[in-house]
């Protein structure tokens, strides 16, 4: 890689760092290497599929807007894979990146991985699987809008995906549109700031299908809210399928507009719950046929035991063990596995450590551990630093004085002070404490 390339690629992964969080950058970032930068697209090297897989579903929208933040430009993210690939395999990750391709080339960011083939239907998720099911074949007729929640990483963004997919395969020519609230609201600043409403309005409003995903990120935003209504009416009047996607149901969500939580109840709500055992064995089946790998049933049964709050960290844990695998050329084992994963699945038995407290917190928010412990009054830092505070009062025997310690210096008085802010604010919004509540569960590893 030349001298510009390299300082490019260094640039981005610099912005990636502080999006991600240190544990996830070290893991699936550091190993990959820049080959390749034009205005169209741009080439990764990356160790083997595993990383692919997990970049792919997980990182290609932050790696793409990262090269638009510095450089203007939003090219294809394409991999090249160092390790010798398994012939079907290569195969199939061309016809899925074909299909990419010439869903991009009409303007539609779906994954064509998601699909409902690749859903796994347990008693968790079973009605908004039927829900989704139904709409997919019959657009606009029923459940309008669906409005699916479900907490981080439990599959909302693999169902409203597989609506997009079905509906394009029974109908080539339909407009579809898959955006996430964030996203959306991006466009409308934009469109505000060069004058562009007009064109804004018509691409929303001639969709058949509109996917909006993770609605929350649209409360406290007054001019993304307006324009979303009327096109959510736009729609509604012209009998065009809307799904929604949030990670708690409407009346949860906090700083959005009553009549916009009244259309969000308009059609119907289904909630997908966390997996049991048995489900995320079938997941972890699924996954392991899909990529030809080996799981001897030790693993399977370890991880569904021991994996406590998602599916997406479940089948993180999976391609990173296999990833592993995949390097040192070994067979999975059990004991291999709880080696590579004993910073990542808590054991029930170790003592909660603030330093434990501030990485998930971190991580949650995607700050860095040192910025938590920095002079930074930011809001970006003030509150996941005031959170982690707080967590670690509740979560350890230590002084106030000593929780300081670890934060950078901090006085008694500090954290104090924090741990009431946070009190304050879980007693005002349900949606704040339904995070301090997943935070202590993931401390907790439960």
């Amino acid at each position: 890689m030349d001298a510009k390339k390299e300082d490019i690629w260094n640039r981005c992964l610099e912005v990636i760092s502080e999006k991600v969080g240190e544990g996830a950058f070290n893991l699936w970032f550091k190993p990959i290497r820049l080959r390749q930068l034009k205005k169209e697209f741009v080439q990764l090297e990356i160790p083997n599929r595993f990383f692919r897989e997990w970049i792919e579903d997980n990182y290609s929208g932050i790696i793409e807007e990262t090269f638009f933040e510095l450089l203007r430009i939003r090219p294809e993210i394409r991999f090249t894979i160092k390790e010798k690939q398994d012939e079907d395999i290569k195969k199939l990750n061309a016809q899925i990146n074909l299909k990419r391709r010439t869903l991009r080339n009409r303007g539609i960011y779906l994954n064509p991985k998601y699909t409902f083939d690749a859903f796994v239907v347990g008693s968790c998720n079973q009605f908004a699987h039927a829900a989704a099911l139904k709409v997919a074949e019959s657009p606009g007729t029923v459940y309008n809008p669906l409005f699916i929640y479900a907490g981080v990483g439990l599959g909302k963004t693999h169902l409203i995906n597989a609506i997009g997919n079905r509906v394009l395969e029974n109908h080539r020519n339909v407009q579809v549109i898959y955006v996430p609230a964030e996203q959306f609201t991006n466009e409308v600043v934009a469109a505000i700031k060069n004058d562009r409403m007009t064109e804004f309005k018509e691409k929303y409003r001639n969709a058949d299908l509109l996917l909006i995903d993770d609605i929350q990120f649209i409360a406290n935003k007054t001019q993304t809210q307006e324009e979303f209504f009327h096109t959510f009416n736009a729609l509604y009047e012209q009998q065009k399928q809307i799904v929604i996607s949030s990670d708690r149901p409407p009346k949860d969500i906090q700083d959005i507009t009553d009549r916009l939580k009244s259309r969000f109840t308009m059609g119907l709500i289904a909630d997908m719950q966390p997996p049991s055992v048995e489900t995320k064995i079938a997941i972890l089946e699924k996954k392991a046929e899909y990529q030809r790998i080996i799981l001897p049933q030790d693993v399977k049964y370890w991880l569904a035991m021991n994996v406590k709050s998602n599916i997406r960290e479940l089948e993180g844990c999976l391609l990173k063990i296999a990833a592993h695998a995949s390097i040192t050329g070994l067979p999975i084992t059990l004991e291999m596995t709880k080696e590579i994963l004993k910073d990542t699945i808590v054991d029930k038995n170790r003592p909660i450590t603030v330093d434990y407290i501030m990485k998930t917190v971190a991580e949650e928010y995607k700050v860095k551990v040192n910025e938590l412990k920095s002079k930074k009054r930011t809001k970006e830092i003030a509150i996941p630093r005031q959170i982690a505070m707080y967590l670690a009062r509740e979560l350890t025997d230590l002084s106030l004085q000593d929780i300081g310690k670890h934060f950078g210096g901090k006085d008694h008085a500090t954290v104090l002070y924090a741990c009431k802010q946070v009190e304050k604010r879980k007693e005002k919004e349900d949606a704040f404490q339904h995070i301090i509540e997943g935070l202590i569960k993931k401390i907790k590893g439960e």
